[in-house]
């Protein structure tokens, strides 16, 4: 990557996609703006720049806001720009008299004659010019006499990087490191100089690096122990860090930052060092004297130790063999507008060991022909006859080998580096069958989306729920599910399983068709021991109803027929013979719920889901017996798993008791 300062000393550029922005933190939202503007630019053999300016505007603007605190520094921001594979950033200088020019000015002096773009990649509220007076639609006007195109980046896009970057800086203001990663897809960054300090450390056996960070508007986590990595002269160190004012040695009261570096003895006075801060270990406290102080080192030590050995490797230090195969099948049915629209976003997936797969379940759209014109290179499965949701994953992944199958709806946009998290989290624990990321809303990307939310649980009755979505109330998406979880299922919409696990225990259910597939799925696994967990740290923005419309008879009838089937097949047989007829009860008061909302075709459905169960009670009691015979030979616990299911019942607490949010159960 080239980084350039001097804006009277550019090179010319090739094809140049060009994108504009602070890019603060560099975090998932960032990430997928970079990912657009790196495949854009090699689609058309170009390069990629990013734009951004130091001092940060808003720091020139208004000198005297002391408020500002950046997640970034312009050092710290160019690596990590370099980490996402940008080819090229010019770091522009903010004076008072660039904010002074013209919008005119702005376009034609600054951005044609500057960068020459082939695409301007940019937020739909990207205002510029003397008092903001250019905005996005000002400099589409432009486009054609500059010789360029305007790829607008939509609201709701913009609006999840400013919800991110609010929840990012929430989280390190609290010392939560953990959620800060989950946010920004790296370590928070702190950088500084080695400086001299009162080397009482090195007394007690803990000699410390001093920081001098530099920057005042650096945004510094509250004082405590962190357990870290350092990065010296492109080497990396663990090592544990110290914010705070040092209470136990009362002579001093300067607030100080100051880094252990394990198995480190080098002179590195005037040396800079990166740190990458992984984990908070404890708060600040005053010790009676130093040797109390230095027994709790001693402890820090070790804790900081544990935490950096639970820490997956880093990319760049990871060898090919290390990322398993993964075939990334997507199940298509006349979604060739979803293609169009998603498939770039999958294919510019950074997981580099990946095959995409689109299995066509007799399409009737020319899905086939455009894939064929198009994705000449993508692998496709021609089923001819629309098989469903089940059997048609069931037919495709019979022809397909990989140790992971990720199957992904069509009408799913997946975040940079949505792989690799949860292979990562399935590599390290061999007990997980099966995980999905969080799923968001495209439409209302700060919400839930009703698809599996972040995770699936299932209440004492058998009805399914979410963290994040209960029946049809979905929660704003604010950083309270963001921890890895074991869960009772996980959706179908981004499904990631084990292919020995899907096979030994022979897929989903083919007469299911569609919807619960994944839940019968799951306690399957659950029942043989297997975890099933959600990794918010991957995310995707789901459409939702795009094969199959979430509110219709159809569906209806699905979900109360197939909830049916699964409980005969998985639960408890003592339960049974008072659960079934309760849920025909309850069945029923959902019929008369129907009703008086009128949906007199939603009554037919639940009548004839149970026409469709009831009759077939001894063709599903023979599945039982076979799927308990399935379990015993892949069993890995003598007893089933149980994370994720409710003890109580989530009708009661939905409609009694007005519990509509996960959080309040």
């Amino acid at each position: 990557m080239k980084v350039f300062n001097d804006l009277n000393n550019l090179p010319p550029f090739r094809n140049a996609v060009v994108t504009i922005g602070s890019f603060d933190g560099v975090h998932i939202g960032h990430q997928h703006i970079l990912e657009k503007v790196t495949s854009l630019a090699n689609s058309i053999n170009g390069e990629s720049i990013v734009i951004t300016f130091h001092p940060h505007p808003r720091l020139v603007v208004y000198p005297k806001d002391e408020s500002m605190k950046l997640i970034t520094t312009i050092e710290e921001k160019v690596q990590l720009l370099h980490r996402y594979g940008i080819d090229n950033v010019v770091v522009a200088p903010f004076t008072i008299e660039f904010s002074q020019i013209s919008a005119d000015e702005y376009i034609q002096k600054f951005l044609v004659e500057k960068f020459h773009p082939r695409y301007i990649v940019i937020g739909f509220d990207h205002r510029f010019g003397l008092n903001r007076q250019g905005d996005i639609n000002y400099l589409k006007w432009h486009g054609e006499k500059g010789g360029y195109r305007v790829i607008e980046i939509p609201k709701q896009e913009v609006d999840h990087i400013t919800v991110s970057s609010t929840k990012i800086r929430r989280a390190l203001d609290s010392g939560d490191m953990v959620a800060a990663r989950l946010l920004l897809g790296h370590h928070y960054p702190l950088s500084g100089t080695v400086t001299h300090g009162n080397k009482i450390g090195a007394g007690i056996g803990f000699p410390t690096a001093n920081l001098d960070v530099g920057q005042k508007h650096k945004l510094v986590p509250p004082a405590g122990i962190y357990a870290v990595w350092v990065h010296h002269q492109k080497q990396r160190y663990g090592g544990m860090l110290y914010i705070g004012n040092r209470p136990t040695l009362r002579q001093f009261k300067n607030k100080t930052i100051e880094v252990n570096i394990f198995d480190f003895n080098k002179d590195i006075y005037g040396d800079k060092l990166q740190l990458e801060l992984v984990e908070r270990i404890r708060d600040d406290h005053q010790f009676k004297d130093l040797d109390d102080l230095k027994k709790q080192l001693e402890k820090d030590r070790s804790s900081a130790h544990k935490i950096l050995e639970a820490q997956p490797q880093p990319e760049r230090e990871k060898k090919m063999s290390q990322f398993p195969p993964a075939a990334v099948v997507i199940l298509n049915y006349n979604g060739r507008a979803y293609l169009e629209q998603f498939l770039p976003s999958v294919l510019a997936s950074t997981y580099p060991n990946f095959e995409l797969i689109i299995a066509d379940n007799g399409s009737t759209d020319g899905s086939l022909s455009f894939l064929a014109e198009h994705y000449p290179s993508v692998r496709r499965i021609d089923l001819r006859d629309n098989h469903g949701f089940a059997q048609g994953y069931n037919l495709a992944l019979r022809l397909i080998e990989a140790p992971y199958y990720i199957l992904l709806n069509s009408d799913v946009e997946v975040s940079p580096g949505w792989i690799e998290p949860i292979i990562e989290l399935m590599e390290r624990d061999q007990s997980v069958g099966a995980c999905q990321p969080k799923i968001l809303s495209y439409h209302n990307r700060e919400n839930f989306e009703y698809a599996g939310a972040s995770g699936g649980w299932l209440d004492t009755l058998g009805y399914p729920f979410c963290r994040g979505r209960i029946f049809a109330v979905t929660e704003k998406d604010t950083g309270q599910y963001d921890k890895p979880e074991e869960i009772f299922w996980a959706t179908g919409a981004a499904f990631f399983v084990r292919s020995q696990l899907f096979h030994a225990l022979e897929g989903f259910d083919g007469d299911y068709f569609a919807h619960s597939e994944e839940i019968d799925l799951c306690w399957r696994m659950k029942r043989a021991g297997y975890k099933v967990m959600v990794q918010p740290q991957s995310a995707v923005y789901h459409v939702g109803g795009g094969t199959l419309s979430y509110n219709t008879p159809r569906k209806v009838y699905l979900n109360f027929r197939n909830s049916l089937f699964t409980l005969m097949k998985n639960e408890e047989a003592t339960r049974l013979a008072w659960l079934i007829p309760l849920r025909v009860v309850l069945d029923g008061l959902a019929g008369v719920l129907f009703l008086s909302q009128g949906k007199f075709q939603h009554i037919r459905s639940i009548i004839a889901a149970h026409w469709a169960f009831f009759p077939h009670l001894n063709r599903t009691w023979k599945k039982r017996r076979h799927i308990r015979e399935l379990i015993q030979k892949v069993s890995i616990s003598p007893s089933p798993n149980l994370a994720g299911r409710y003890k109580g019942s989530i009708v009661w607490q939905y409609y009694a008791r007005r519990k509509h949010f996960f959080k309040n159960l």
